[in-house]
Formats: C-alpha cells, sequence, structure tokens
C-alpha cells in the first residue's frame, strides 16, 4: 500500500521534476539547433529565424562536408588519439592506482601526497609548453616524428582519474586477494584476475573520462600538432570556421548553405560518436564514479 504523500513532499517532487525537465531541455536545445542550422537555408540561418525547427531544408553542407578529404583525414586522427590515448592513460591510471592503493608501497603516503598536490597547484601552461617541447626532442631522437604520438603518450596522466582507481582498489576485500595469492598468482594475475574484474564500473567510467577528453582535445593537440595532415577533428573545425567567416566577409561565399551550416554539420559530426558510446557506458557511469570517489 502506497503510503499519501504530504504537502511538502509533493511540492518538492513536482519542483524537482521541473527543474529537471526545463534542466535537460537547455542542455538538448544547442544539440538541437546545431541540427537544424546545418541543415537550413542560407537566408534562414543568416537572417536568424531559426528557433528549433530548420527551415527550407537542404543537406548539401552535409554533402560538402563529407566530400572535403581533410574532414575525414581530420576524423581519422582523432579516432587515433582517442583510441590509443584512452588505452595508454588508462593502462597507466590502473598500474598508478593499483600500486597507491597497497599499504606495503613504499613512500606510499608521499606519493599520494604529491599526486594530490598537482591537483590544487599547476605549474601553468609555459612550464607544461617547454616539458611537451622537450618530450617532442626526445621522441624525434629516438625515430618517433609522428606527433600524433606527442599528444597520446606525453598527454597520459591524470591525477583525478588515478584517485579514482586508486579508492576502487581499495575497496576490494583483502580477503579476495590474499586468496588468490595463496593458490599461487602474481601479482599482475591478482590486478587482472581480481582487481580488474571487481572494478569494472570505475574503470569504464574513467575509460569514458578520458575517451571524452582525447575526443574534445584542441588545445594542445593545436600548439603541439605543427602538420596540418596530423590535426584533429577539433582543430579542423576551429580552421573551417576562420576559413569560412574570412570568405564572408570578403563577400566570396556563392554556395546556397550559409557558411555556419557547414561548422554545425562539423560540430554535430563530432559529437554523434559520443552519443553512441555513451548509453553502454551510462549504467557503469554513477556507480563507477560512487565507487571510486567513496572510500569505505
Amino acid at each position: 500500500m502506497k503510503r499519501k504523500l504530504e504537502i511538502s513532499e509533493l511540492i518538492f517532487k513536482v519542483f524537482s521534476y521541473t527543474f529537471l525537465t526545463v534542466f535537460a531541455l537547455l542542455c538538448l536545445y544547442p544539440f538541437l539547433y546545431a541540427v537544424s542550422a546545418s541543415i537550413s537555408g542560407r537566408h534562414a540561418v543568416e537572417y536568424q529565424e531559426l528557433i528549433i525547427f530548420p527551415k527550407d531544408i537542404q543537406f548539401e553542407a552535409f554533402a560538402a562536408m563529407f566530400g572535403n578529404n581533410q574532414f575525414w583525414n581530420a576524423y581519422s586522427n582523432t579516432l587515433f588519439l582517442t583510441i590509443y590515448g584512452t588505452i595508454w592513460s588508462l593502462g597507466v591510471s590502473i598500474l598508478g592506482g593499483y600500486a597507491l592503493s597497497k599499504k606495503r608501497l613504499l613512500f606510499r603516503k608521499a606519493f599520494n601526497f604529491f599526486l594530490v598536490f598537482t591537483m590544487w597547484f599547476s605549474a601553468g601552461i609555459v612550464p607544461q609548453y617547454l616539458n611537451y617541447l622537450a618530450t617532442k626532442t626526445v621522441f624525434n631522437a629516438v625515430g618517433i616524428m609522428d606527433d600524433k604520438w606527442l599528444v597520446v603518450i606525453a598527454m597520459g596522466m591524470a591525477a583525478m582519474n588515478i584517485i579514482l582507481l586508486r579508492n576502487a582498489f581499495e575497496n576490494v576485500p583483502s580477503e579476495i586477494e590474499e586468496a588468490a595469492i595463496v593458490d599461487g598468482a602474481t601479482e599482475m594475475q591478482v590486478l587482472s584476475k581480481v582487481f580488474i574484474p571487481m572494478s569494472k564500473s570505475t574503470i569504464a567510467t574513467v575509460a569514458l573520462f578520458f575517451a571524452i577528453s582525447r575526443w574534445n582535445g584542441y588545445f594542445w593537440a593545436r600548439q603541439m600538432i605543427s602538420n596540418t595532415n596530423e590535426q584533429p577533428l577539433q582543430v579542423f573545425i576551429r580552421n573551417q570556421l576562420e576559413q569560412y567567416t574570412d570568405l564572408e566577409q570578403l563577400g566570396g561565399w556563392t554556395a546556397p548553405y550559409a557558411p555556419d551550416s557547414i561548422i554545425f554539420a562539423l560540430i554535430v559530426c563530432s559529437i554523434i560518436p559520443i552519443l553512441i558510446i555513451y548509453p553502454f557506458i551510462q549504467k557503469y557511469f554513477a556507480k563507477g564514479t560512487n565507487a571510486g570517489g567513496v572510500k569505505e
């Protein structure tokens, strides 16, 4: 038998659902507008006649984008940075979190302090940039000339994600680890057979954090990757925005779609992979964040 809600509870629920609905619509609106602007006619976009639904529907902006080889090259570069960057960063974070979760680790408190210290205080952009330049010199000396590997390897650390994994590993019962050791498991077998399977939610959450960070990475990719053929999609979108803005200002734009339409089409295509992947990982998200963020 359901309990009858009190007036205060009813008011709270109505307010909560209303607030969440409005907030969800506000988050969804920019994406809907981008879709509408990407397939609307030039006049409707340039004179800001769009609110939600498209006008004078056309798909020539998408056709022009899909016919641009530089777009596909930038897309492949973004996939490279996302896939390899996520694998590398996740591997480093799992090893770091596992080591820091062990009380027998020498200087464990000092390592944990320095890890948290980097979250409180940052050296700034200039020292970080000089560090990446030095790393690039080392890579070139050993024969790694592709600057994409610099973004993948040199940016593989994230203190917050290591802490999440460390806390998740600390919540694994010590009895299970001891049983595995008694059965003759090595340190790597304990990690791969015990800790990783029992921390799948946190690992999936951290992997999502890394993937989104690599997919949306713009600033350092633009600073460190000088070759335009190696630049990712986000840098390509920025370059196209500057190019089409200049054409519009000079009066050299004759296409039936607005310059902004192709930019919105690029933005929509850059969001689609995250929209496809996120629903499959969403079920791990809240559980993984709680497991990694709260220490029992």
